[in-house]
Order: structure tokens, then C-alpha cells, then sequence
């Protein structure tokens, strides 16, 4: 393709727009499953509940990735790394939950550091699925 690419409402903003929307609402069914899976994590209120607090989350996750970026060249170990990241989204958890009436989160040490793994791969589960159709799918169309 040559040329500038196309922005718009069917260019590159839609597409993004779209990829936006589509892992909002896979971090809302992530959030759905971990507090199905976990019994001290408890989001009440329904759908429209789980769609705030992964807002919310994905909020906090924003402004705490720009803040930890300064510091991710500092580690070296993959492991440490890992570790940290873990517990950084346990935190970001933490703070979700101090920000919203609809989750709720019994202990952090017990509590938010399962919820923040469970969500991680459970968040990681259905993006590969979701992703892995629409290029399936893309692949069809072309």
C-alpha cells in the first residue's frame, strides 16, 4: 500500500478504535472469570459493573505503566521483571478497588496477588483466541 495511511471512521482511527473496544470488553470478561474463579474477589452489579471496573483498571494500568517505564530499564532479570509486574498489577488492583464501590477485594497479599495472575492469564487466554479468529479471519477475506 503507497501512500499515507487512511484516517477516519473506516481508516486507522476506526481500526483502532475498534481494537480498543474489543480488549476493554476482553478485560471485562477476564474480570468476570477472576472473580468467578476466586472467592475474595467479588464484582457486583452486573455487566455494566464489570465494564467500569475494567475501565477503571485499564485507567490506573495507563498512568502506573507511564510512571513505571522510568524504572523497567533498571531491572535486568526477567525473572525480577516478572515479579515485579505481578505485583505492580496487584497494586493497580488494590487502587481499582479503592476507587470503585463495584469491586470488591478481601486481602492483598492473598487476594489481589491470585486475582492479578488469574487475571494475567486469563486476560492472555482470550486475547490469543480473539485475535487468533480475526486474523483467521482477515486471512479468508484477503
Amino acid at each position: 500500500m503507497d501512500g499515507p495511511l487512511p484516517s477516519g471512521p473506516s481508516g486507522t482511527v476506526g481500526v483502532v478504535l475498534l481494537a480498543l473496544l474489543v480488549v476493554w470488553v476482553i478485560l471485562a470478561v477476564a474480570f468476570a472469570i477472576t472473580s468467578w474463579i476466586l472467592p475474595g474477589m467479588d464484582i457486583s452489579g452486573g455487566f455494566w459493573s464489570y465494564l467500569w471496573v475494567s475501565a477503571l483498571f485499564g485507567i490506573v494500568s495507563a498512568i502506573a505503566a507511564a510512571l513505571l517505564l522510568r524504572f523497567a530499564p533498571a531491572v535486568r532479570s526477567p525473572l525480577l521483571l516478572g515479579l515485579l509486574a505481578l505485583l505492580v498489577s496487584a497494586l493497580m488492583l488494590s487502587i481499582t478497588d479503592s476507587i470503585s464501590d463495584s469491586l470488591t477485594i478481601d486481602d492483598f497479599w492473598w487476594t489481589t496477588v491470585w486475582a492479578a495472575l488469574i487475571l494475567a492469564i486469563v486476560t492472555a487466554f482470550i486475547e490469543a483466541l480473539v485475535f487468533m479468529f480475526l486474523l483467521r479471519r482477515a486471512e479468508r477475506a484477503a
